[in-house]
């Protein structure tokens, strides 16, 4: 079947009430967020009731989406709950709900009829004949497995017409769609209802076992550099035509346990790149900028994953990796005085005078100076901005606007 190209949804991570308002502010069309319950980030900030309720009509206000991540595999006694769970966030006006047992996408149908659900990539859809399956179970969408080829994705797409979401930017889970047990067996937390210690991403090294219980260590001569079983970041920034020209729905980012500063970055560079190609197709032009502002946000190295072939040695992390750029967040511009040309900054790491930053915003604007003058809140003069969530004002170069955030080279 043939189906008419769209401009598809940027979705970006919320682990908080703040990161849900920064990234819709940074270009987002939709977020996806944990509630109290069901989901796979424990350890993240999740939403009360009250907080996704604050969250939803701050989306609505800015014309943007809310969904729910509810895709744990259930244990016996983990659907006690489960249909006043979706039955309140339906009410609440969350978008649509993510899930992956089975049994809890029966309970949503069945005790919360009208909330839409989507299914999760923790449930590995590799193929059109999956998502008709499930499109046929009453799915509005499917988010494919980290696994599928952009080749695969055009098959897909020409045999259904269910929405597709696929991943676009952030970690890499070493196991076949985030199903891995090593977590619970390293430090008993299960990864599949939520607790994942991420145990791929620690520093591991090689012993022999010899007679009468001696171990002895064997490193890499050259690096001496312990190894991890994880896989390198995926960063699609230089691939966004592909997903446009073959139909995906949702171009999603993982990571909502990462900063406001990750958030603003990555949502305002596809938001960029996105509304780039999809103004004119035919003249369309890849900025080496938005690459460079995403390495500035990078915490590993980055590939394209599985979209255009198997991975090898040099999408995982073995031994010592090559330098990335990293910027520290400094502060968040609270107001603007166009008279003055002070801006107030609320402070989220030191920074001092004499140290050049950047500021940044949506609609991938930058403000380059360097710091010469600023005050307390009580108007002293001060060399370095040194407390946490202090207001400082700053004299500014250039002007800047609300919600533009501060960062400097480490």
């Amino acid at each position: 079947m043939q189906v008419l190209k769209k401009k598809p949804e940027v979705l970006a991570p919320a682990g908080t009430l703040e990161k849900l308002k920064t990234a819709i502010y940074y270009g987002a069309d939709a977020v996806y967020i944990g509630g109290n319950a069901y989901g796979l980030r424990s350890r993240a900030g999740n939403f009360s009731y009250e907080e996704m309720q604050e969250g939803v009509a701050f989306a609505k206000k800015h014309e943007a989406n809310v969904y729910v991540a509810a895709n744990m595999v259930a244990h016996e006694g983990d659907m006690k709950g489960a249909g006043d769970f979706f039955r309140t966030i339906r009410d609440i006006g969350v978008r649509a709900v993510i899930v992956s047992d089975p049994a809890l996408i029966e309970t949503c149908m069945i005790e919360a009829p009208g909330l839409p659900i989507h299914l999760s990539t923790q449930s590995s859809a590799t193929n059109y004949e999956t998502l008709n399956f499930w499109k046929q179970e009453g799915l509005e969408r499917v988010v494919l497995a980290r696994e599928v080829g952009m080749d695969e994705i055009k098959e897909i797409r020409n045999h259904t017409d269910v929405e597709i979401e696929a991943f676009i930017h952030g970690a890499m889970c070493i196991s076949y769609s985030g199903r891995c047990t090593l977590s619970n067996h390293m430090s008993a937390r299960d990864a599949n209802r939520g607790g994942c210690s991420q145990s791929c991403r620690w520093k591991y090294d090689l012993f022999e076992l010899e007679h009468q219980g001696v171990c002895q260590a064997y490193t890499d001569e050259e690096t001496d550099e312990p190894f991890s079983m994880s896989a390198v970041d995926m960063s699609m920034i230089h691939h966004i035509p592909d997903f446009i020209e073959n139909g995906v729905d949702s171009l999603k980012i993982e990571g909502r346990m990462k900063s406001i500063h990750y958030v603003s970055t990555v949502a305002n560079v596809y938001r960029k790149a996105v509304d780039s190609y999809c103004e004119d197709p035919a003249h369309f032009t890849f900025q080496k900028a938005w690459e460079d502002e995403l390495w500035k946000v990078a915490q590993r190295e980055l590939s394209t994953g599985f979209y255009y072939g198997t991975p090898n040695e040099q999408q995982q992390l073995f031994g010592r990796r090559r330098k990335i750029p990293v910027y520290k967040f400094v502060g968040q511009v609270l107001e603007y005085n166009d008279a003055s040309k002070i801006a107030t900054v609320q402070q989220r790491n030191s920074f001092s005078v004499g140290d050049k930053v950047e500021f940044y915003g949506p609609g991938f604007t930058h403000v380059y100076q360097t710091i010469n003058q600023m005050w307390n809140d009580e108007g002293e003069p001060i060399e370095r901005a040194a407390h946490p969530m202090m207001k400082v004002r700053v004299q500014m170069d250039a002007p800047v606007k609300p919600f533009d955030m501060m960062r400097k080279a480490k």
